[in-house]
């Protein structure tokens, strides 16, 4: 392909994420207010983000695919966003023990030379066991997920949390949905798996 392919993001889950294609790509950080919109629902919300963040950085590449994602986790009406902090984070995993926590996962390809988007919000559901207070303890000790919604990495320590997990691509948990990626790139002319 011609194009440059961008990820708009300095997430270093989303930049490992997207190696794993094997497609030639740079990084960039989109720079936009993250703040929720009065009103906004988290499915609308991670969207709207996904798709301002391929859009902040447009202007930069006149011949690019950008690739923006954005993520939240939704327990009950509340979104979880990340922790930042060990005791913020214990209160995240308490609330969650027992319960089912559902992440949403706005995926934007932005093709900066038609102006054109694609955009969609995936789904990816993790119920989690009933927690102790020294397990979860023990496991933000070992793990630190301070930078993580939800408080846990799925891609480490934090699988021993749950009691299972739904969704179609278990790499929106992580926050870059790599399925509807693929299909979203194959439909501008990428061979995934790449033939380079």
């Amino acid at each position: 392909m011609s194009k440059t392919l961008v990820l708009a993001s300095t997430s270093i889950y989303r930049r490992e994420l997207l190696e794993r294609l094997q497609l030639p790509f740079i990084t960039a950080a989109p720079h936009i207010d993250e703040t929720r919109l009065p009103n906004e629902s988290a499915y609308q919300m991670v969207a709207r983000l996904a798709q301002q963040k391929a859009a902040a950085i447009a202007r930069q590449y006149p011949d690019a695919l950008i690739i923006g994602s954005d993520q939240c986790a939704v327990l009950g009406e509340q979104i979880l966003g990340k922790p930042h902090t060990h005791e913020k984070a214990i209160e995240q995993l308490a609330a969650s023990s027992g319960r089912t926590v559902e992440f949403l996962t706005g995926l934007c390809v932005f093709d900066t030379q038609t102006q054109t988007s694609q955009l969609d919000v995936i789904s990816f559901q993790v119920e989690f066991r009933a927690l102790e207070a020294f397990e979860i303890e023990n496991y933000l000790r070992r793990e630190q997920p301070y930078n993580c919604a939800g408080s846990f990495k799925s891609e480490g320590l934090g699988i021993s949390l749950f009691k299972r997990m739904q969704g179609d691509d278990p790499t929106a948990l992580i926050g870059l949905p790599l399925i509807r990626l693929c299909t979203m790139l194959r439909e501008h002319g990428y061979l995934i798996p790449s033939a380079i």
